[in-house]
């Protein structure tokens, strides 16, 4: 492959001779990727942390909200000046493989957090959940700065919302695997097949909720092999030397000339609290199913494989309509459904839906909270299929390091206002319902600061 060839490919434009498995490699990442982010952050450890770690579900809804702000912090920080490194010295591979390494090392450790073991097992299960999401998010910088240099831009929106719906695939396979397998109820010792858990996991000790950590680890570790292997990267900078300063001083300029570029600043501030408020619907939701409707990790788990069915229709339906009703009317659109949802999960409680008291014991609750979890996993993976692209339209072809750095920043850079708001709310108030209020702000802020923002689809 020739020089020009890697350096038509650095800026994005169109590369016929990229052949399908390189595509399908790429889209690989989310598929490995994504069980981080159902069976940790949403559905299987987190609930585990609040319930049987933490000294209660409040409690622990706080202190998981302040280590997911503290990660998003480290993220905001360093995304855009390792972009822009990335981009001065060509290759994104090597960062994959050094972030990939972190995360899957700090999510593996989570086996090792055992019920109730007082306040150091507390500190270690979040600090290695914070390792964790540092690695996963960083690795996933450089695998959406590589997308542009793959297809054309008529292509994007297919490309990005087949790559999420695969990435949803993947969640809701592991989540289902983990369900049936693995997690088990301590009362019964069956898992939702009504089995006994595989390789001698003790329900008693919560084995198989632990277990959701070294799994999430090898799954990724299997399946991340085929994007180094089959994917093309961009080629080394002949220029090294210098790159580091380079890079900052480009970024430097970026920053400087940045709020000169309406379109994009508006979407940088947009996507900064409506990836913020879908991060905490994500993080927060089955936390709040377990302490408000008092739902097991299976109940949890069904929920969580509804949200991905839907959420696998989103993307590709968000996929779809790029270039038929415009990326920007996707996103917005979304984001719409998404207050909706958030809606109908805060009015929801034990004994009500939509603030309004229903009988004892009816099951109308669950099936408000279900049909929300229904709609966050379409609109959800509907908005993140088409963010990519929206974020492309706005970038410069040769900056897409720096570009999607950048867009790490703005989905990072207040990333510690949805967990800390929560958990400053849900510490103030007392109420998990009061406390998860915030989420529905961000969504609205997030929707005016996309007014301005141009759409080239």
């Amino acid at each position: 492959m020739t020089t020009a060839d890697s350096d038509n490919r650095q800026s994005g434009a169109v590369h016929t001779g990229i052949r399908r498995r390189g595509i399908w490699s790429w889209m690989l990442f989310d598929w490995a990727a994504q069980p981080f982010h159902t069976l940790i952050i949403t559905f299987i450890f987190a609930p585990y942390f609040a319930a049987h770690v933490a000294p209660n579900e409040t409690e622990g809804q706080a202190l998981w909200g302040f280590a997911a702000g503290a990660g998003g912090l480290a993220i905001a920080f360093l995304s855009p000046v390792l972009g822009a490194i990335s981009d001065a010295t060509g290759p994104r591979k090597p960062w994959i493989f050094g972030f990939s390494l972190l995360g899957a090392l700090g999510v593996f450790s989570l086996w090792y957090v055992t019920p109730a073991a007082g306040g150091a097992m507390i500190l270690f299960a979040l600090a290695s959940f914070t390792i964790a999401l540092i690695g996963f998010e960083f690795a996933a910088v450089f695998n959406n700065a590589m997308m542009p240099g793959l297809v054309s831009r008529e292509r994007l929106g297919g490309l990005s919302g087949n790559a999420w719906a695969l990435g949803y695939a993947g969640g809701l396979i592991c989540l289902i695997l983990m369900l049936t397998l693995m997690v088990a109820s301590p009362e019964t010792g069956k898992t939702l097949a009504g089995l006994d858990p595989v390789l001698g996991l003790n329900p008693q000790l919560l084995e198989g909720d632990r277990a959701s950590g070294p799994f999430t680890a090898l799954w990724y570790a299997i399946f991340i092999i085929p994007l180094f292997l089959f994917t093309p990267d961009a080629a080394r900078n002949t220029r090294v030397a210098g790159a580091v300063v380079r890079g900052l001083r480009e970024l430097r300029q970026t920053v400087r000339h940045l709020p000169r570029e309406r379109s994009l600043f508006s979407f940088l501030l947009s996507s900064m609290f409506y990836r913020d408020a879908l991060n905490g619907l994500y993080a927060f939701g089955g936390i709040y199913a377990v302490g408000v409707l008092g739902w097991s990790i299976i109940q949890l788990g069904v929920f969580g494989i509804l949200t991905s069915i839907t959420g696998i229709f989103g993307c590709l339906l968000g996929g779809w309509l790029d270039n038929r009703i415009g990326t920007k009317r996707v996103v917005t659109t979304s984001i719409v459904c998404l207050i909706v949802a958030g809606f109908m999960v805060v009015s929801t409680g034990s004994a009500e839906i939509f603030y309004f008291p229903v009988a004892a014991g009816s099951v109308a609750p669950d099936v408000v909270f279900y049909c929300a979890g229904a709609l966050i996993g379409a609109a959800g993976g509907a908005l993140q299929a088409s963010s990519r692209p929206l974020l492309v339209d706005q970038a410069e072809p040769d900056r897409m390091g720096e570009a999607f750095g950048l867009y790490a920043l703005s989905g990072r850079a207040t990333a510690f206002l949805a967990p800390w708001g929560v958990g400053v709310m849900t510490t103030i108030s007392g109420s998990q319902r009061i406390g998860i209020t915030p989420i529905l702000i961000l969504f609205v802020i997030g929707l005016l600061f996309l007014i301005p923002v141009r759409s080239k689809a």
